[in-house]
């Protein structure tokens, strides 16, 4: 078991990430001093990364997994050994700024009913702009839908500093995720069994469900390289985009809306499989079927995990949910960035 001495462990899950380390470890390390530990959680590497590690900053605790069950696995497996106040989840391709640290740990000092949140996110290949995964914080539309500011669908906005406020959203992004370590272990910690995607956004669901809030910090800057654990645009993501999102909804929406959510879902993604196939991409309509073929096969153990989950919701906290359908609003009305949905969004 790994006592931190400050209130902060910096948990950096890496497989075979040498070269990522190489990169971002040095300025992780040298703002240390501002508040935090930190931990390099190897998920059964087959390079030298825990030598790397090891040599190179003898300040870094280490964590060795023995085997790669996905990055949920991972974080499931190293955050149950290591004590202290705070966790940030932060994946090994993140470069961090200058004094990113504080304006988070402050806004979580702050407000005990704040949860989690997430910095500001841009892309490390094109630095002026958001990333595609997390951006400006996370919310979700009436249907379940995903999206964030600075990054709906297609549309990925150039920063100007439109986003620099700090804010209520419904999901904060994995790749650098503030969480408190009590609330984190209360909830059950990321589902392993969603390997590498949407676990963070489960999480903050189950979180907001007993009345805590999800937050944005727009104070604080990180870089993310993105695709390292699961390429953008690849038949894995898309396999996960459709089972997990599906997973999402059984575990944490109330019975009442499921009831309806669900069968119309089913009937939005055959849109969707129907969509790719008169366009030629007929193996990613095949995807989408495997995908829901997978969820169904399972589905008395999502079921097993809705029960579990509903034994902990007290009052549902449905800030960041967006009462609007994104899809419509992007696809039909052209809404393409935050700002022209007509949506203020919760200041914290």
């Amino acid at each position: 078991m790994i006592q931190c001495l400050k209130d902060t462990a910096v948990v950096i899950l890496s497989y075979n990430g040498t070269k990522w380390h190489e990169l971002f470890l040095p300025l992780i390390v040298s703002e240390a001093h501002t508040g935090y530990e930190v931990i390099v959680a190897d998920n059964a590497s087959t390079d030298d990364t825990l030598r790397y590690v090891q040599t190179n900053f003898p300040t870094v605790k280490t964590i060795s997994i023995t085997e790669n069950h996905g990055f949920a696995n991972g974080y499931y497996e190293a955050l149950k050994q290591i004590q202290a106040k705070y966790y940030i989840l932060l994946s090994a391709d993140f470069e961090v700024t200058q004094g990113w640290f504080a304006p988070l740990h402050a806004a979580m000092e702050r407000d005990s009913m704040l949860a989690a949140c997430q910095p500001k996110i841009r892309y490390y290949r094109e630095r002026e702009k958001f990333e595609y995964a997390g951006a400006g914080g996370g919310f979700m539309d009436k249907y379940g839908y995903l999206f964030c500011r600075g990054r709906i669908f297609f549309d990925i906005e150039t920063d100007q500093n439109q986003y620099d406020d700090h804010i209520e959203v419904f999901w904060a992004s994995g790749g650098c995720f503030m969480v408190r370590a009590d609330l984190y272990h209360k909830a059950g910690g990321l589902d392993s069994d969603l390997y590498a995607h949407m676990e963070e956004v489960d999480l903050c669901w189950r979180l907001k469900n007993t009345g805590y809030k999800i937050g944005y910090v727009g104070s604080s800057t990180v870089y993310h390289v993105g695709g390292s654990v699961i390429s953008y645009g690849s038949p894995q993501k898309l396999y996960y985009n459709f089972r997990n999102n599906l997973i999402l909804l059984i575990k944490n929406e109330k019975g009442s809306k499921l009831l309806w959510l669900f069968p119309l879902r089913l009937v939005l993604d055959g849109v969707a499989g129907l969509r790719l196939l008169v366009t030629g991409k007929y193996k990613d309509t095949l995807v989408i079927l495997k995908a829901h073929l997978h969820c169904y096969r399972d589905m008395g153990k999502w079921l097993a995990r809705r029960r579990a989950n509903k034994e902990m919701i007290t009052t549902r906290n449905e800030t960041g949910i967006y009462r609007r359908s994104i899809v419509w609003d992007y696809f039909l009305l052209g809404r393409k960035v935050f700002t022209k949905l007509g949506w203020k969004p919760k200041a914290l």
